[in-house]
């Protein structure tokens, strides 16, 4: 079965536009999920809304928005009152170049596709346009009843739109940086770190990645159905306190011991260097003291 569409409307680049469907890039579904249930009697939990003086439930056609303008006094708000007009159209406003776009402001990816015949050979017009300048168009679009601004970029045949998060919702860096002090590193401290990074170099291959919870999840809810004790595993105890330097060294210690094969001879030189001026630095140690 076809994946349904989460928005339809219309693309338009100044007087082309054609038809296009939205569908979510990303999805939660696929997770382990749990229903809270009775635990005496094996039931589902329900929730009612109730008022919260009165205690007495209150229908749903009785419940509408406030904004609290004080303690325990509320705004009564009509939302209708205030809706964008949606003309269901991604409206590309302007072309900017992708690395001025700050990641802080990516939001939720969506595939953006032709919706039907009608209109494919606009859409590849307008896709092909944005691929040759090599830019990322941002665009306007309403959906639930909120107006998003919306990076458009090429990817492969279709185009993929991530929402921008707006300035006022983005934390200020600076509320947690600033009182981060200026620590004056060692130089050797900076090679073997260095050198930790470079043989753990790779490429990003998300196929790799492993989610272990979710794993560990399958296999209990496995014993469960199966009716095996499910035993708590013990924690592990705290690792021992060690220097920063002695931390370094084992790490770099614990890469060679562990290095897979066929690491090129770039990293093999690195490691000869990072070792000769480990010593070196070790062999000066010793003279001070």
């Amino acid at each position: 079965m076809a994946p349904r569409a989460y928005w339809k409307g219309y693309l338009k680049l100044s007087l082309v536009s054609c038809p296009v469907a939205l569908f979510p890039a990303s999805s939660e579904r696929e997770k382990i999920s749990f229903h809270q249930i009775n635990k005496k009697t094996g039931n589902r939990i329900k929730y009612r809304k109730v008022d919260a003086e009165t205690g007495d439930e209150v229908d749903s056609s009785d419940i509408v928005k406030g904004y609290e303008v004080g303690k325990g006094e509320y705004v009564e708000i009509e939302l209708e009152a205030i809706a964008i007009e949606s003309k269901r159209t991604i409206e590309i406003d302007e072309f900017v170049p992708k690395k001025e776009i700050d990641e802080l402001y990516l939001n939720s990816p969506y595939y953006i596709v032709p919706d039907g015949e009608v209109g494919q050979q606009a859409f590849a017009v307008i896709r092909e346009a944005i691929r040759k300048e090599g830019m990322v168009a941002l665009a306007r679009v309403v959906f639930t009843s909120r107006e998003h601004v919306m990076a458009v970029e090429p990817r492969g045949k279709g185009l993929l739109g991530i929402t921008l998060r707006y300035p006022y919702e983005v934390r200020k860096e600076d509320e947690y940086f600033d009182e981060i002090e200026d620590e004056k590193i060692p130089k050797d401290m900076a090679d073997l770190a260095a050198h930790i990074v470079e043989t753990k170099a790779g490429h990003f291959k998300p196929e790799k990645f492993q989610d272990h919870y979710e794993e560990a999840l399958k296999e209990v809810l496995k014993k469960k159905q199966a009716g095996e004790k499910i035993e708590v595993p013990k924690q592990r105890e705290p690792a021992k306190v060690i220097s920063l330097m002695d931390a370094l060294r084992r790490s770099v210690q614990a890469e060679r011991g562990g290095g897979a094969s066929g690491k090129n001879d770039r990293r093999a030189t690195s490691r000869r260097r990072v070792s000769k001026k480990s010593a070196r630095s070790s062999a000066r140690q010793k003279r001070a003291s």
